[in-house]
């Protein structure tokens, strides 16, 4: 403090430049001035901290995200396309059962068919209480080509709470196993889905005008806090997620593990990810460690999704498996830094990228791919939006 004027010295870690942190001093600093001087009552949350440049820089350079993807689309046409060009390649494998792209599409048509006799409208919500499995995907399939929305419940919930999640989404129905169909207690039907998958009804895509805007699915949080909310997620949302997303390039030679609960949106991904670029979806069963990172290897998963619990346990147990992958996704909670550098060690070919998103901005909104340099860091950051996705 000279009196009539103030110095700045501004120590800071690279790759932050000092000039930033100064032009945010000086630019508060006038600001709170001025406002002293000509509006003494104005809330300091009012005032404009931002420099010309760093607001240019935060809301415009950073938010320019544009890239081309089937915006108007819908979900089940884009896998439709798949299956016109690669109708025997495998679309998902669970313990001994397979399934092409052909043989999973005829099984969801069936099954489209079916829901429309059974009074399913383009617009209505279907739920189902299913477990990772070939006959989720074809319901998940087979009810967006129906016009319907599919919501997902957790079979591991109390009865109390089922029987809420499906009154909320007002559903006109339940898919669920066969043994399920005595416990689940609901005022609408509640069918087990392999009698409807094994009939007779037509197998040809069913066609209808559908669009990209309406809803494919809903989401509930956790309710932690409260009620849980069901999130409403339009197809274009889902085809910006997987589709030129910015953060993963998926394509036919991809395994993805579906290791997420189908209630959780990270099963987004694990789905929709592999079945719209042409890849294998690989439903993972359990979660103990050297079970999983055989799995991994039979299997010849390239892309996995691990919550940051599970990614704190795996890496500690499976590190060397792990860093074989091409992409290695993680997220949900704050990280730890020591399991990053860990991973990173291994020095596979894996990239690995920290995502972050809440269920309403359709499972990623930012991500980060992490290297070596985050050595320097004490906290691993969210990152930058990915493709079409603009965050403040």
């Amino acid at each position: 403090d000279f009196g009539a004027a103030l110095g700045l010295t501004a120590q800071v870690v690279e790759p932050i430049c000092p000039d930033r942190i100064c032009g945010y001093m000086q630019r508060a600093l006038e600001q709170l001035a001025d406002a002293l001087e000509q509006a003494p009552d104005r809330p300091v949350r009012e005032l404009d901290i931002l420099p010309a440049d760093e607001r240019g820089y935060l809301l415009e350079a950073l938010n320019q995200t544009e890239a081309d993807y089937p915006s108007e689309r819908c979900i089940h046409e884009l896998f439709e396309a798949q299956v016109q060009k690669a109708p025997d390649a495998v679309a998902v494998v669970h313990e001994d059962e397979r399934l092409s792209y052909g043989e999973l599409n005829a099984r969801a048509n069936r099954l489209a068919h079916h829901l429309i006799g059974l009074g399913v409208k383009p617009g209505d919500s279907v739920a189902t209480m299913l477990d990772r499995s070939v006959s989720l995907v074809v319901a998940q399939l087979a009810i967006l080509k129906a016009g319907g929305v599919y919501v997902p419940i957790d079979r591991a919930l109390p009865s109390a709470r089922q029987e809420w999640l499906i009154a909320d989404c007002a559903a006109r129905l339940v898919l669920s196993e066969s043994d399920d169909r005595d416990l689940v207690k609901a005022t609408i039907p509640v069918l087990p889905i392999e009698p409807l998958i094994a009939g007779t009804k037509s197998s040809v895509d069913l066609g209808l005008a559908l669009s990209a805007d309406a809803a494919a699915y809903v989401m509930y949080t956790s309710g932690s806090t409260g009620l849980p909310k069901g999130v409403v997620v339009p197809h274009r949302a889902v085809n910006r997620l997987v589709i030129s997303n910015g953060y993963a390039k998926i394509d036919a030679g991809d395994r993805v593990a579906w290791a997420s609960n189908p209630a959780f949106d990270a099963s987004t991904f694990e789905v929709w990810a592999p079945l719209l670029n042409g890849g294998c979806i690989i439903a993972m069963d359990g979660i103990n460690p050297a079970d999983f990172a055989k799995a991994l290897k039979q299997q010849r998963v390239t892309i996995l999704f691990l919550t940051t619990a599970l990614f704190n346990q795996y890496t500690s147990l499976i590190a060397p498996t792990l860093a074989r992958l091409k992409y290695l996704l993680c997220g949900g909670e704050r990280n730890d830094l020591p399991s990053f550098l860990k991973l990173l060690r291994e020095e596979g070919p894996v990239r690995l990228i920290h995502c972050y998103g809440p269920t309403e901005t359709t499972t990623f909104a930012t991500v980060c791919e992490i290297a070596k340099s985050v050595e320097d860091m004490t906290s691993i950051p969210i990152g930058r939006p990915i493709a079409n996705t603009r965050v403040y």
